[in-house]
């Protein structure tokens, strides 16, 4: 079976030096471009000035595909944010949340995206509600999966159940490669130990992540209390045994923070790809740090990119970095160099 993987960079990676103005929305253009990938996926909420009105009046379109030609760009996810609780006293209504939703599409395809990216705390019946005006613009949704959610699940299959009564074409998913992490990222387990982890409790932690990753991790349930579903996930896959095994080696705040933290990490089988390949319209490559010989020692790139290219997937896959958020408190954060690092790795695995 064919594939056409193509390469992407999430401009999120760049946020460390976006904020500190060493970027700006041109130049996050410009290193992306560097890096031989062809795709850019935005988030213009963060970067568009004076957001949306720039986009709706066109005066940023013209400005946006000015720059896309300048380095051979196209547009390959947008990612938007629902955000249903604006108001201190209420949550929005299912009408109102329609609205942003199509009002999310709309700016997309002005900026000639194909898909948006919606998160897990989007309301089923809110995607359901916006597939009418998806269709009509031409815009795809595609929900994230992010850890600890995970494809080939109760969960997956409550959305997976609704494209089949509705026969949508226009709503899928966008895995993000989190939920293939075979270990807790190095920079995470550093952070702990700058914050004075135990070593007698990091290893209660790492050796409870191995464990989950050999039996194979409990996968969350659907649910519409996206916190109770959460906490259960987490008491079903050792979270309990774990803190009392960590109270019981003396382990402080920096141990426990630690511990919770592993959760946000999960090993799915790559398999998982194939099996729901019809329905993945975008990737977020997650990573969190490349070293310079191009291995990734969370997620397992080689593995995943494997899957794809048995699956014959034809999209994207995007770079986002999330390693920054980790390292600030010690160092100065290098996105553009981690970025081109993994994207290399992500060249070598499509290309070998």
């Amino acid at each position: 079976m064919g594939f056409d993987i193509k390469r992407s960079v999430s401009l999120y990676s760049y946020q460390d030096e976006y904020y500190d103005k060493k970027l700006d929305l041109e130049g996050c253009l410009r290193e992306t471009a560097k890096t031989g990938a062809t795709g850019v996926e935005l988030l213009a909420e963060q970067m568009v000035k004076r957001f949306p009105l720039p986009i709706e009046d066109g005066t940023f379109c013209h400005q946006w595909f000015e720059w896309l030609k300048k380095y051979n760009l196209e547009p390959s996810c947008y990612g938007a944010f629902l955000e249903n609780r604006i108001f201190d006293n209420r949550t929005l209504t299912l009408k109102e949340q329609i609205k942003m939703m199509e009002s999310d599409l709309h700016l997309a395809s002005l900026l000639g995206f194909p898909v948006i990216r919606t998160l897990v705390s989007t309301p089923m019946d809110v995607i359901e509600g916006s597939l009418e005006y998806a269709e009509r613009v031409g815009v795809k949704i595609g929900l994230e999966v992010h850890a600890p959610f995970s494809l080939n699940s109760e969960w997956a299959e409550g959305y997976l159940s609704m494209i089949r009564r509705t026969g949508t074409k226009c709503f899928g998913f966008i895995p993000d490669m989190g939920i293939f992490c075979k270990n807790i990222p190095d920079v995470v387990r550093d952070k702990a130990r700058r914050h004075g982890a135990l070593e007698e409790c990091i290893k209660i932690v790492d050796d409870a992540y191995a464990k989950r990753v050999a039996r194979g991790f409990v996968k969350i349930k659907y649910g519409l209390n996206l916190g109770k579903a959460n906490m259960e996930y987490r008491i079903a896959n050792g979270m309990n045994e774990m803190m009392d095994a960590i109270q019981a080696a003396g382990g402080g705040p920096a141990d426990m923070e630690y511990a919770g933290n592993s959760f946000t990490y999960s090993w799915s089988d790559p398999q998982d790809i194939i099996d729901n390949i019809d329905y993945i319209f975008h990737t977020h490559a997650k990573f969190y740090n490349m070293y310079e010989d191009y291995t990734e020692t969370a997620v397992a790139i080689p593995e995943v990119v494997e899957a794809f290219k048995k699956a014959g997937y034809r999209g994207y896959l995007s770079s986002e970095y999330e390693g920054g958020e980790h390292l600030r408190d010690a160092m100065e954060v290098d996105s553009i160099e981690q970025v081109c690092r993994h994207q290399e790795a992500l060249r070598r695995a499509i290309e070998e």
